[in-house]
């Protein structure tokens, strides 16, 4: 006899106990307990806005229950993150409800006492909010939790520093990012910009497809989508953007090949790049391929396209998608083989560098947990160590795409005119920047600059 679904708080509560911000990911976990539940996508809400702004969650409970977090058990604790979340970022959901289910949830999980701790936390808590849900532009700021561009949730205390006189502190702690980061971002692009950033790394990631040419069109998959009763809308770009929630392996056309998942902004690079048909490129770092089918789709599968990776379990899925579009002019090569299966010179180089993922928080949520200047430091190191051996394989008059989802100056420019101070055969053609935004569609962070061989 099989046992009752779990709820989606449930099951996300679940998920953060088991979770370690700094040695786990959170997605293998969820995806092991989702058949649990008949509430996938709000599990999976639920559990990534939690820990997206976990930070303000935690300060949130310590502010309203006076108990310091490294007190409460980890399973206790789960269950209340996922009721704060809910109670601040969720103002759809009735107070009454998540309160409720999070007493519930103790109940499983331990005794009398425990369920009146979780009850009197959430129920603390909700006494301390003044209104869940208040334009920006009406709420005192050290009093209002951010939920997106326009709203936030308004308590009846301060819970965060002073706007004007800490301003990285307060960002910081709004969006629950480290604070070196937002001084970094604040020194780079000011105030206005750097507030910008936070938001997109903090929205809700929407779910964008490319459209593959070489087998259909925008029209025609709009056109299937709607068949099937799934709504998407175009955006710029030949991509669309799926609206509700949606397995992308079940939609209409994946099987075919019809289209590929990317981010806006992160299909700026081969577009910068512009591949010509019959030329012999490389992607030199391109698992798990998305880039590279990109690179074969606007050379009309005409090129001579050699893809490799340091990372061998990586190449398994870059086969599988190669082979799921039907691609005719990638060569997977095991990096290992590079020199020897596919010696150069190229007449154009993708060099999509390991990176520190700071243009992607909304989706790499771990990131903010883990990211160093330390570990800064040695990324660019690597990142550097790369282009000199892209360098190194490039035709005269060929063109290197250095591209990094980062946001990092270090990683981006930095690190560009750096190489290009210590070689005078190249020269910066083409340069772009997207910061991550949760304006109109939103998008994440990316960097691409064009250096040709002189």
């Amino acid at each position: 006899m099989s046992s009752s679904p779990l709820s989606a708080r449930a099951v996300a509560a679940e998920v953060l106990r088991q979770f370690d911000p700094k040695h786990a990911y959170a997605g293998p976990i969820l995806n092991r307990l989702l058949n649990r539940t008949d509430e996938k996508q709000r599990a999976t809400d639920l559990v990534f806005g939690t820990i997206r702004n976990l930070r303000a969650i935690d300060a949130v409970i310590t502010e309203c229950s006076g108990r310091r977090i490294e007190r409460i058990s980890k399973t206790l604790l789960a269950v209340i993150r996922v009721g704060v979340y809910e109670l601040v970022y969720s103002p759809a959901s009735p107070p009454y409800s998540i309160v409720n289910e999070a007493v519930n949830a103790a109940k499983h999980v331990g005794g009398r006492k425990q369920v009146s701790f979780v009850n009197a936390i959430l129920r603390g808590v909700t006494r301390h909010i003044v209104e869940r849900c208040v334009p920006l532009s009406q709420a005192p700021a050290r009093r209002t939790l951010i939920q997106d561009a326009e709203n936030g949730c308004v308590f009846d205390v301060d819970l965060l520093p002073d706007p004007e006189g800490e301003r990285a502190g307060y960002l910081s702690m709004s969006f629950s990012l480290p604070q070196w980061l937002v001084e970094n971002w604040l020194d780079a692009f000011g105030p206005q910009r750097t507030r910008e950033i936070c938001l997109g790394s903090n929205r809700r990631p929407g779910v964008y497809l490319r459209v593959n040419p070489l087998k259909t069109t925008s029209a025609q998959l709009l056109e299937r989508f709607a068949d099937a009763g799934i709504w998407a809308e175009p955006v710029p770009g030949e991509m669309l953007k799926v609206v509700g929630p949606q397995s992308v392996a079940q939609l209409p056309g994946f099987a075919e090949g019809w289209f590929t998942v990317q981010d806006l902004s992160a299909s700026n690079a081969v577009r910068l790049l512009d591949p010509q048909p019959g030329w012999k490129i490389l992607d030199l770092c391109a698992a798990p391929g998305t880039k590279t089918m990109q690179l074969a789709e606007m050379t009309r599968d005409t090129a001579q396209i050699v893809a490799t990776d340091i990372d061998a379990k990586r190449l398994t899925k870059l086969h599988e998608n190669v082979a799921r579009l039907g691609l005719q002019s990638v060569t997977v090569v095991p990096h290992v083989e590079l020199d020897r299966a596919a010696p150069g010179p190229f007449d154009a180089i993708l060099l999509d560098v390991p990176c520190s993922n700071t243009g992607v928080l909304a989706r790499r949520i771990e990131v903010r947990f883990r990211i160093t200047p330390s570990s800064l430091d040695e990324l660019t190191k690597t990142q550097r160590g790369l282009l000199e051996k892209a360098a190194t394989l490039l035709k005269p008059g060929g063109r290197i795409c250095y591209s990094t989802c980062s946001v990092q100056k270090a990683e981006n420019g930095d690190l560009v005119r750096a190489f290009l101070e210590g070689s005078r055969k190249f020269e910066l053609t083409a340069e772009e920047l997207v910061l991550p935004s949760a304006i109109d569609f939103g998008c994440d962070g990316a960097y691409a600059a064009i250096l040709t061989r002189c």
